[in-house]
């Protein structure tokens, strides 16, 4: 019995919190965070604004202390007062009492399970202030951040974030509160694909259908944040998969909004459809890469390879069906041509259209068909997007987070730094965090880490490992480079 591939959203039950809807028939929407200390009222009433003012529907504020949690009231009356319609989220972390504040004064509230009790009725009493006031909750779970006895017994795993996630749900369920979305971030893009597609499946077993915010942390910035966010993001979009979604990047934060709205754009006119003889071999969260053959750009093709080009508008599905329906066994290269001469938009989609066949093992090589671009350029996004989708690693990796107002130093410009001293390291790759509610669990497969541990200091991990703490900023980037010399992975630029 064959079976029909075309692009249809997830069915997700509607939640509607401060003026905005999700899942149900609602277009998804687009969401970025502040970076200014939440307790500076001014500076993040502003900021919010201009978030909002760039398109996002979605704004999210870090709430970390009684401090930062008590300034929420007096921000959401002065974004009132401005007219702001964007629906306002907290952010929380290690202090569930201050999500009881949050919840008092906006419109959302993020948790994440790996740091929110469950055994004294702390959620339960959450989900009461949200019930009474019509405040969303998120459940935010972070690869980095799982709870110990849930790390314990999965380890730090897909089914991990999965088992972390329903544990909470279930919770929710069993208090009749159903205003709930979910999200599964991680900074590796296979680890979030299939985390996403596992929760899918697990709500789907019992019932559920909460809608889902897409993200991948700690992309980073420039060309190549966007290009790893587009992979993580587009894979799952290209499953139907997502309600709403942001786009992290190390950048000021309404620099997001407009590559999220891309690819909003982008999959929202996706007719193709396509037939499979033979699916029952094939699972989608089970990685199948061949050893055999190297991944390559359009410049490295040889006759080893076979090309398949893509030209409906469903690309993804019809590589799917064409690679599944095929007999000949020689490793697979994904073609698209793409018009215009915008390298940003250009990356994006095809990021977006290659990613998901990438990451589920299905192809070896990527060919960018856009002759209006620089072909030097072109195989430096070819080289890019095999990275992201975690074939092929080219470059130093920086998994860098987009910052928000628990930032203990100027992140844009110390990984611009860091950037410049490191990036000649093609077998590294360096976290650089901006504190450490992520940081050592998002970094966890980063050789080095950077991370602010208070004002203007930063503790240097090689792996999971601390190696130096408290030492100044202006010192921090001289520290790691010789413990990357001491451990014999230096060497100076060509």
């Amino acid at each position: 019995m064959g079976t029909t591939l075309k692009y249809c959203r997830r069915e997700a039950r509607e939640v509607s919190f401060g003026g905005v809807k999700i899942g149900g028939s609602n277009p998804i929407a687009i969401q970025s965070m502040t970076n200014t200390p939440t307790a500076d009222i001014e500076a993040t009433v502003a900021q919010t604004l201009r978030i909002a003012d760039s398109g996002a529907e979605v704004v999210r504020l870090t709430a970390q202390g009684r401090k930062e949690g008590e300034a929420l009231a007096p921000i959401m009356e002065r974004l009132a007062e401005e007219g702001c319609r964007a629906a306002i989220v907290a952010d929380i972390h290690f202090t569930p009492e201050i999500a009881m504040i949050a919840a008092e004064a906006v419109d959302k509230v993020r948790i994440n399970p790996g740091n929110f009790r469950t055994s004294n009725g702390e959620l339960e009493r959450l989900i009461e202030i949200c019930r009474r006031r019509g405040v969303a909750l998120r459940i935010g779970v972070n690869h980095g951040s799982l709870a110990k006895r849930i790390f314990d017994e999965y380890g730090d795993t897909p089914e991990g974030m999965v088992a972390s996630a329903m544990e909470f749900l279930t919770m929710c369920r069993r208090a009749d509160f159903n205003d709930v979305a979910v999200s599964m971030k991680s900074s590796n893009t296979r680890v979030m694909v299939h985390a996403y597609r596992l929760l899918v499946e697990a709500m789907a077993r019992e019932g559920m259908n909460y809608p889902l915010h897409l993200g991948v942390t700690e992309a980073g910035d420039g060309l190549e944040g966007r290009v790893k966010s587009a992979v993580g993001i587009g894979a799952l979009l290209a499953d139907g998969i997502g309600d709403t979604l942001r786009v992290s990047l190390t950048e000021n934060p309404e620099n997001e909004v407009p590559v999220g709205r891309i690819l909003v754009e982008h999959f929202s006119h996706r007719t193709a459809e396509f037939s499979v003889d033979d699916i029952s071999e094939y699972h989608p969260t089970e990685y199948r890469a061949r050893t055999d053959y190297r991944p390559v750009t359009h410049s490295e093709i040889t006759p080893d390879y076979e090309v398949i080009e893509a030209t409906t508008d469903n690309p993804t599905h019809e590589w799917r069906s064409a690679i599944l329906n095929r007999c000949d066994k020689r490793p697979i290269v994904l073609r698209r041509r793409y018009e215009g001469s915008d390298i940003e938009r250009v990356a994006i989609y095809a990021a977006a259209d290659m990613g998901q066949i990438l990451i589920d093992g299905l192809a070896e090589g990527v060919w960018i068909d856009a002759p209006e671009i620089d072909q030097e350029q072109i195989n430096e996004i070819e080289l890019m997007l095999l990275q992201a989708s975690r074939l092929r690693f080219s470059r130093t990796e920086y998994i860098a987070c987009p910052s928000c107002g628990r930032t203990l130093y100027d992140i844009q410009s110390t990984l611009a730094n860091i950037k410049a001293r490191t990036s000649h390291l093609k077998d590294l790759r360096i976290g650089v965090m901006g504190c450490i509610v992520n940081g050592p669990g998002e970094m966890a497969d980063a050789d080095y880490g950077y991370v602010g541990s208070s004002p203007e200091h930063i503790t240097l991990y090689r792996g999971r490992e601390v190696v130096e703490r408290g030492i100044h900023q202006r010192e921090a980037l001289d520290h790691l480079i010789d413990i990357i010399k001491r451990d014999g992975r230096w060497h100076d630029p060509e």
